[in-house]
């Protein structure tokens, strides 16, 4: 039996459109979402991020707990669902195959209007990256998300923007992608990538510097280390070595 809803317009419905008016300006220039079968699409992508936009925002329990107000609720009907509605495995089809070309390109998007918009802080020390591999738990008939036996996970690699406090660049692979390789992708020339020392590979470092890019990273504690010069550093500074270059070899 589906649970007796009260609905209320008033609490959602403001903070819904605040968060959905910066996608008015992008999607005229989404990329199209095409059926993969010949039975036309029962949601489009707008209606599939309107309804996750949703489910987050009101903290919904499930699939069907939100599919149940979709139908339910005055603004969620009329705004949020399609406008013939939408069934829970329609729905579900929509989140597991589909879309993520498209919401790839509204993440970037989307970027690009808080770059704009955003103060950019610790100017003085340019532009600063950090840069992490995460792994998000993934559902065993998702046959893509190699991990180990038993498990599947996907693997998210982000830069995240610093001097703005927002993610800048997102790739993602299965649970075992290699991390190091997308430094290269998610660093541009001039900026400082922040990594942990899972990213210490000296190749590597030679490489960045090669393309012009900056990086602070954490060493191993097996690394043996070379000081070529060190340079004088101010008294109470929160600074307590400053190399001006150091020769670093894996022992």
């Amino acid at each position: 039996m589906p649970r007796s809803l009260n609905p209320t317009n008033k609490y959602h419905a403001p903070s819904f459109k605040k968060v959905w008016k910066p996608l008015t300006k992008i999607f005229s220039n989404i990329p199209p979402l095409a059926s993969r079968g010949n039975r036309p699409l029962q949601m489009d992508f707008e209606h599939q991020l309107k309804a996750l936009v949703f489910f987050h925002l009101e903290e919904h329990t499930s699939a069907s707990h939100l599919i149940q107000v979709l139908k339910e609720d005055d603004f969620a009907r009329n705004f949020v669902a399609p406008a013939a509605g939408i069934e829970k495995s329609s729905f579900s089809e929509a989140n597991n195959d589909r879309g993520l070309e498209q919401f790839l390109y509204v993440f970037k998007e989307l970027y690009r209007q808080a770059n704009k918009t955003l103060p950019d802080e610790y100017a003085e020390l340019g532009e600063l990256v950090a840069i992490d591999g995460s792994l998000i738990d993934a559902v065993l008939s998702m046959c893509w998300a190699d991990y180990r036996n038993g498990s599947k996970k996907a693997k998210a690699h982000l830069g995240f923007d610093i001097n703005r406090s927002v993610p800048r660049k997102i790739f993602l692979t299965d649970g075992k992608g290699d991390e190091r390789p997308f430094v290269s992708l998610i660093l541009e020339p001039g900026q400082t990538g922040i990594m942990d020392r899972y990213y210490q590979h000296h190749k590597n470092f030679d490489l960045w510097q090669s393309e012009g890019k900056h990086f602070v990273c954490r060493i191993r504690t097996n690394t043996k280390k070379t000081c070529l010069k060190t340079n004088k550093v101010e008294p109470d500074s929160i600074v307590f070595m400053m190399l001006l270059s150091c020769l670093v070899l894996l022992m």
